[in-house]
This record gives structure tokens, sequence and C-alpha cells, in this order.
């Protein structure tokens, strides 16, 4: 029965960071690289899976071990580091989550035909309502798990339809015409960037899966939400490709949902509905649960009342959207904030890898921290010129 139990706790936390990565942003991203590198996006996606799953295991693993929230052990590395990352976190969360919320309602209105922000209204009912809950967190794994896998589902359907060069996408990905560096950081970013990094790790925590000895569970999940999101990524890729190589537009203003349509008529469009819908979904429930995770260390009310404070996450975020859309400037920001995140947070957990107040005997696999080292050295650099980019178009 404990290990019965253990798989959908493991499966939960693997699709709770999944669905968390797979928003929105996720779906626009992977469309319009692949209009612009064709077959040879395979190759970012193949180097972003790797780097992922070095990012993953390094977060992964020490929180594990050290049974401790992210936070907390930022703040046993250098005193007042967790409350800087929280607020980071949260802000960075918080302003996505806006993003969700009206990709969510964008779902209900390509579906229904009814207003964004009434489908996001009905979207954010539906997240609280996982959290009204008494036993949430068992409703928020099987809720990522049966969304995560009706998106491969439809996806893979409409890759099917749109009839993908896959020769062309293989023999690309290990022998690209052009490598794209800004594309991978792209990528890796929007997988494990921001809160994304932590959403399984505290999952696998509140739940009980920590110490030493849990390790092989925690490397199972970690790379299980890789593939997951990989996989979602890849067969988009693939219809996208398919599209692309026909010599088809795609419609500037929504690029994966053009593709969907011109993959499989009025039925594909229908299909992208449910797929946009259920992405935004689980990334707000992601966004949310991860974003208040940071706060319980600070405020034993938070702590004690931790699914009213995510239900008041959700709140406030369709709020804003409702009051006044996406901010722009906000978003613009945030995306910059949110790059600088991972290099941060990784850094930091690489420091605590190797802190004996912190993690005890245990002994970090070199090949995490060279994984991890890079890493935070090509994301610090990518994303400090992408914040020295915008900062002047933020403020003019």
């Amino acid at each position: 029965m404990k290990q019965k139990r253990n798989w959908s706790v493991l499966l939960g936390a693997a699709f709770l960071m999944a669905t968390s990565a797979v928003g929105p942003g996720f779906l626009t991203q992977t469309t319009v690289f692949t209009q612009t590198l064709a077959a040879s996006f395979g190759f970012v996606i193949l180097t972003s899976i790797i780097l992922d799953i070095g990012v993953q295991l390094n977060v992964w693993r020490v929180i594990a071990v050290s049974e401790k929230h992210a936070q907390d052990v930022a703040n046993m590395v250098l005193p007042g580091l967790g409350a800087f990352i929280s607020v980071l976190i949260v802000l960075g969360g918080l302003a996505f989550n806006i993003g969700n919320i009206g990709g969510a309602g964008l779902g209900f209105n390509v579906l229904f035909g009814i207003s964004p922000e009434a489908g996001a209204v009905i979207a954010a009912a539906i997240a609280i309502a996982v959290f009204l809950v008494k036993e949430a967190g068992k409703v928020m794994d099987r809720f990522a798990q049966v969304m995560g896998l009706l998106m491969i589902i439809l996806i893979v359907y409409v890759a099917i339809t749109s009839s993908p060069p896959v020769g062309e996408a293989i023999v690309k990905t290990f022998a690209p015409d052009k490598i794209d560096l800004i594309s991978i950081i792209t990528l890796v970013g929007g997988t494990v960037g921001g809160y994304i990094t932590f959403a399984g790790g505290h999952r696998l925590l509140d739940a009980g899966i920590k110490g030493k000895a849990a390790l092989s569970e925690v490397n199972t999940s970690a790379v299980s939400g890789i593939m997951v999101a990989s996989i979602i990524r890849i067969f988009l890729f693939l219809a996208a490709l398919g599209v692309v190589s026909q010599g088809l537009t795609l419609d500037a203003t929504n690029p994966p949902a053009s593709v969907f349509k011109l993959a499989a008529g009025n039925i594909g469009y229908k299909l992208f509905g449910v797929v946009m819908l259920s992405a935004a979904v689980t990334s707000v429930i992601g966004s949310a649960y991860t974003s208040v995770s940071f706060l319980k260390s600070f405020s034993k009310y938070v702590e004690q009342h931790e699914n009213w404070m995510i239900i008041g996450f959700i709140a406030v975020s369709t709020t804003v959207f409702i009051g006044i859309g996406r901010p722009v400037s906000l978003l613009i920001l945030a995306g910059a904030l949110n790059g600088l995140i991972l290099p941060v947070t990784l850094g930091t957990i690489l420091f605590a890898a190797y802190n004996k107040n912190i993690t005890g005997d245990y002994k970090h696999p070199v090949l995490l921290t060279v994984f991890g080292v890079l890493v935070v050295l090509v994301m610090a650099y990518m994303s400090g010129y992408t914040l020295l980019e915008q900062l002047p178009q933020l403020f003019s």
C-alpha cells in the first residue's frame, strides 16, 4: 500500500511541475521557434531537456536531503537570502498567473464563444475548487495528471494530422542547420525557471517524501516531470513543423491556435481551446501553490491557512486580469526577473549541496554540480542582458 501511495505522489509532483511549465507562453514559444528554426528546433529541444534534467535533479535532491523548503535552505546559506528569493518567486508567480488566467479565458472563448473575462472567472473558480477540498494535495495531483494526459493525447492527434517530416526532424535534432542560443535559454527558463523549479520538489517535501533514503524516488519524479513537459513540447513541435513545412503561414496574433486549425480544421481549433484551457488552469494551480509555499516559513498564519492563501492568490490574479487586463509593463519586468531567479536559486542550491550543516554527510554528484554551474553562468549572462535591454522600454 505504501508503494502505491508513493507512486501517486511521485507522479503527482512530476505532473504538477510539467503542467506548471506548460502554460500559454510555453505553447506560443514552441510554435514561434519552430516557425523560425524549422526542423533544427529539435536540437534546441534536446539540449534544453538535458539542461532541464540537470537543474531539476540538483534542486529536488537538495530539497529532499535537507528536508527543508528552498527559502529555508537559502536562509541557511546566507541570512535574508530566502526572503529575497521568496519575493522574486511570489512577484513573478503573481505576474505570470495573470497571464495564465488570461490564457484560460481565451480557452473558454475558443470553446464556447464567451468573453475571455467571463472565461477567466470560470477558470479561476475551477482552480479554487481544487483547494476547497479537504485533501487538496491529492486532488491537485490527480487534476494535474488528468489534464497533462489530456494535453498529450490531443497534441499527438494534431501532430499526426499535420504529417510532419519526422525523418528530417530526427536528423536536424543531432545535426542542426543553425544553433540558436537564445532559444535554448528561453526554453530552459520557461520549463524550469521561476516558481516552476520548485513546484514538484516542494510538493514531494509536503507529502513527506524526503531524506537520503528517498533520493531514488526524487530522481524518478524529477526526470518524469521533465519528460512529460518534453513529450508535450516535442509533439507540439512536430505539429507546427508539419504545418510550416507545407508552406502554410501561421497567424502572428495566435501562432499555436493557427497550428491546430491549419492541421485539423475547425475541430483542431476547438482542440486548441481544450489544450489552452488545460495548460492555463494547471499553470494557475501550480503557480499559486508554489508561490504560497515560499511564504509558509515567514508566517505561521500562512502555514495554518495555506489553502485559503492559495485561493486568495488566484482571486487576486483574476481580479487584476479583469480590472486592467494583462499589464504589459509588469509582464515584461516579471519575465526578465523570472530569468534571473534561476541562476540565483540554482547557485544557492549548489552552495547548499556542499554545506554539511544543511545536507549532513550527503555527497552531491560532481556531474550535477558541473551541469548546475554551467546553467547558472549562462542564464545569469542572458537574463542580465535581457533585463538591461527591457528596462528602458519599461520606463519609456
